[in-house]
């Protein structure tokens, strides 16, 4: 279904370029001797009608009736034909086909031939777009047998376009939704690593802020819980204070200090674990009953996060290990009084006998 919408919306784009090229002055294209050549504004109403229809006629996926439109609008229109026109198209039918794999690489001719064209930065969206449907999770063809994931053509492609065109806007785009298909896919540490270099390449504006975000997001949804390293929340807890004092509107909408609170919580949980780790490991072995060295980490957790849940967990093992060392005491106490009671028992029978 995916691909048939793909199919459907196919030089949308394009269409789109021409209307708002022409709304507002004349239209210019490269022609043949690689001059640029305009669309009289006398013609312009049929132009736009043109380029109207094929725009419906896109909607009906019929790739044969597309190019037969194409080509007379070229006909009607002779200025606006020459090479980078015929690249282009090339390029467009085989993406109106579905064949995205071929589609890319004439893109990609079309990109380093024609840099000059005012649809190169249309090319460049729709490479975008089929980099975008593959880091979704699109499929493409294998040895024309076998059908796998488009990840990693996907971030390829969306790679390429940053590095042609770091300045724009499609660039950021691009980057951005390798950074979100890490995230969608759960891959956080490889996501954290994307999400830094969009912070790198562009640290102000809307992006930046992003950027900043999605680090702290990262890092926090890379922790695994209280069984493994606690850098994970470091980093999140000073990613969001960043973003807290950076942008404060943005972090009250998100609630902020409710990822902080539950930043502080995992912290309190994760050092209470080792309390209870330490303690346990210490009366496995000599000393058996002694809570210390695992009463540290609990007085700890109980001094720095008082009203946390780790901090109550911290409470209870305190009291529950003094509650046992008390019965210990006392049972050891009786322990001794009866042996003591046995052995006086048996002295003063001695001394009758012996009497």
């Amino acid at each position: 279904m995916f691909e048939y919408k793909m199919r459907f919306t196919v030089l949308v784009a394009a269409a789109a370029l021409w209307s708002s090229s022409t709304a507002a002055a004349e239209s210019w294209h490269l022609g043949r001797d690689r001059s640029l050549k305009s669309v009289s504004p006398e013609c312009q109403d049929k132009f736009l009608l043109a380029v109207s229809e094929i725009k419906q006629l896109v909607n009906t996926g019929k790739s044969r009736d597309v190019r037969q439109a194409w080509d007379k609008l070229k006909k009607e229109f002779p200025e606006i034909a020459g090479p980078a026109f015929e690249a282009f198209i090339k390029a467009e039918m085989f993406y109106c086909r579905g064949k995205f794999t071929k589609a890319v690489r004439q893109y990609d001719k079309f990109l380093k031939e024609h840099r000059e064209s005012r649809l190169y930065y249309v090319a460049l969206d729709r490479q975008f777009a089929i980099a975008a449907a593959y880091l979704a999770g699109q499929k493409r063809p294998v040895l024309k047998i076998f059908k796998i994931r488009g990840y990693a053509s996907g971030e390829k492609i969306a790679e390429a376009i940053v590095d042609r065109a770091p300045a724009t806007r499609v660039a950021k785009q691009a980057a951005v939704a390798i950074a979100q298909s890490y995230e969608a896919r759960r891959r956080f540490e490889d996501a954290y690593i994307q999400w830094s270099i969009i912070s790198s390449k562009w640290p102000s504006g809307r992006t930046g802020r992003d950027a900043l975000l999605g680090m702290a997001r990262c890092k926090h949804a890379a922790y695994k819980g209280p069984n493994y390293d606690r850098s994970n929340l470091i980093s999140a807890k000073s990613y969001y204070e960043e973003f807290k004092e950076r942008y404060p509107k943005q972090a009250r909408d998100i609630d902020v200090d409710k990822k902080l609170e539950q930043i502080e919580e995992q912290r309190a949980y994760k050092k209470f674990s080792v309390g209870r780790y330490y303690q346990k490991t210490h009366k496995a072995g000599e000393g058996a009953g002694q809570i210390e060295p695992g009463k540290l980490y609990y007085d700890f957790v109980i001094e720095t996060w008082p009203n946390s849940t780790g901090a109550k967990a911290a409470k209870f093992a305190v009291e529950d290990e003094e509650a046992k060392n008390k019965m210990q005491k006392r049972l050891r106490k009786k322990t001794i009084k009866k042996l003591e009671e046995l052995l006086l028992g048996k002295d003063k029978g001695r001394e009758k006998d012996s009497g």
